[in-house]
């Protein structure tokens, strides 16, 4: 998320959890779209010399799409927290995230020491 200086702005967040929300969507189907490619194929494609086996282009959608999703809801608790006036505040001992960490990290729930 490219920003000025200072912590995110409202816009920014709802911007970059867009991103996320359209990534993960995207990467949803990829993954089904793959299934249905697969659907009616032989169960064991591993010596498949044509290309990579299904398992592993499964295993590794199925991964990206998890590590998407779980952004998602980081990024919501994000919103939520600037809606209640808790954004930027650590979760764990309650005191401020410096600005330049939420620059890097807009999501961050926790202070570097309590990371």
């Amino acid at each position: 998320m490219a920003m000025n200086s200072g912590p995110p702005s409202r816009a920014q967040l709802s911007a970059e959890l867009e991103r996320l929300r359209a990534r993960a969507e995207r990467l949803d189907a990829e993954l089904a779209a793959l299934v249905r490619a697969r659907s009616g194929a032989p169960d064991d494609d591993e010596h498949d010399p044509e290309g990579e086996p299904f398992s592993a282009q499964w295993s590794l959608r199925t991964g990206l799409l998890e590590s998407a999703r779980a952004d998602v809801l980081q990024a919501e608790a994000a919103m939520q927290r600037f809606e209640d006036g808790s954004y930027g505040t650590c979760l764990t001992c309650h005191g401020p995230i410096p600005s330049g960490q939420l620059e890097v990290r807009p999501f961050r729930e926790r202070c570097v020491s309590c990371s």
